[in-house]
């Protein structure tokens, strides 16, 4: 087994759970829980948990992030936009990690002066900060200048290519951008769009330490079961040369 780390993100439990009980997320007769979902993710091997707390809340609710906090036994990575309020939830609740991402996808040179008080802020409260970033040189070097903990390599371009061309294209900006995070040693995670079928493309990215996988696994749980579609996922991951 490699030392490639399997984050599980839990949104699209919340996701089905909301589309009944959006009203009421509370009620005793809302399912499925989240918590439940990360529990059995944590028991078959997942290195973490991961939920995306949105301004809309459309699937993750504060409650859920309370609860997450409480009753794992990983770790919290919590996903976030850059806001006063979100900001305020996590502080509160302190998770292990937060990936701040931008609710529009904007970058982070564009932002990096609002960014760069957020992130002391995280940090003198003992939570390790990432970035979700696009892979290029100039956001990988942005990050660092902000002396960020971890980046998030965007994936979705890659997971999404429609010609060889493209795949190739969007590969070797994600290699080139996790060898110069590592060089500027930061730790390099990879999330979206990754599925049981294009994780061998992933393999190919050098210096990764953590993938961050919701909407695949939850998928696969429909067919399979929850515990079946992660211990797959990591079996996928097994392989990965570093």
């Amino acid at each position: 087994m490699s030392g490639l780390r399997l984050g599980v993100n839990i949104d699209h439990v919340a996701t089905l759970r909301q589309a009944r009980y959006a009203t009421m997320p509370e009620s005793k007769n809302a399912e499925p829980d989240p918590i439940v979902a990360a529990s059995i993710c944590e028991r078959v091997g997942a290195g973490g948990i991961v939920a995306h707390l949105r301004a809309d809340r459309r699937h993750i609710q504060d409650r859920d992030i309370e609860r997450l906090r409480q009753n794992i036994m990983t770790k919290l990575n919590l996903e976030m936009g850059n806001t006063e309020e979100i900001i305020d939830v996590a502080l509160r609740i302190v998770p292990d990690e937060v990936c701040l991402v931008p609710e529009k996808r904007e970058d982070v040179i564009a932002h990096r002066k609002g960014l760069e008080s957020t992130v002391k802020r995280f940090q003198a409260s003992g939570i390790r900060v990432s970035l979700f970033i696009d892979p290029t040189l100039e956001q990988a070097d942005a990050a660092a200048e902000l002396g960020v903990d971890m980046i998030e390599l965007h994936t979705g371009k890659l997971a999404n290519a429609f010609t060889e061309k493209i795949q190739k294209e969007e590969l070797e900006k994600l290699r080139a951008a996790a060898c110069a995070a590592s060089e500027s040693h930061l730790q390099v995670n990879a999330g979206h769009g990754i599925n049981y079928k294009n994780i061998a493309l992933i393999h190919q990215i050098p210096n990764l330490t953590e993938l961050n996988i919701g909407h695949s696994i939850v998928s696969r749980a429909i067919s399979v079961g929850l515990e079946t579609a992660v211990k797959e996922m990591l079996a996928a991951m097994a392989n990965y040369p570093g």
